[in-house]
C-alpha cells in the first residue's frame, strides 16, 4: 500500500494555530510527503481546559511501504494561551491489550458498583 501524499506543507505557526479547538487536533504526521501517522478515527472524551482525546491510528512502515495494524492512543490536552497543548498520552499497542484492558474496565465497574476510588460516573463528560 502506498501512503498517502499529503500535498501542502503547514509552517510550525500554524500547526500550533489549528489546535484552537479539541476538534483541531490530530495525531496525522507526515514527513517529506509521506504521512507516517495516520488517524483513522477520533473521540472526544472530554472537553473544557483539559481534554482527553481517544485516537484510532496506523504507522507506516517504511520497510515494507505499507501500513501497520491500527493502534489507539489516549492523550491529555491542556488549553494554554488559546491552544491545546498534549501533555500526556498512553497507546494501546493492539487488540489483545484493547480487550485485556476493557475487561478489567468492565470487571472493576461491575465489582464497585460504578464508583472506582471515590469517582463517579459523571467524571468524564464530553
Amino acid at each position: 500500500m502506498v501512503p498517502e501524499m499529503v500535498e501542502e506543507k503547514v509552517d510550525v505557526v500554524e500547526k500550533i494555530n489549528r489546535n484552537e479547538t479539541v476538534e483541531a487536533i490530530s495525531v496525522n504526521y507526515e514527513e517529506n510527503g509521506i504521512l507516517l501517522v495516520k488517524e483513522i478515527k477520533k473521540e472526544i472524551l472530554s472537553r473544557g481546559a483539559w481534554a482527553t482525546v481517544m485516537f484510532l491510528y496506523q504507522e507506516y512502515d517504511r520497510a515494507n511501504s505499507s501500513y501497520k495494524p491500527p493502534k489507539i492512543s489516549l492523550r491529555r490536552y491542556q488549553k494554554k494561551n488559546g491552544n491545546y497543548i498534549q501533555r500526556s498520552k498512553f497507546s494501546i499497542s493492539g487488540e489483545k491489550q484493547a480487550g485485556l484492558i476493557s475487561q478489567k474496565i468492565s470487571d472493576w465497574y461491575r465489582e464497585f458498583g460504578g464508583v472506582v476510588a471515590g469517582g463517579s460516573s459523571d467524571d468524564a463528560e464530553a
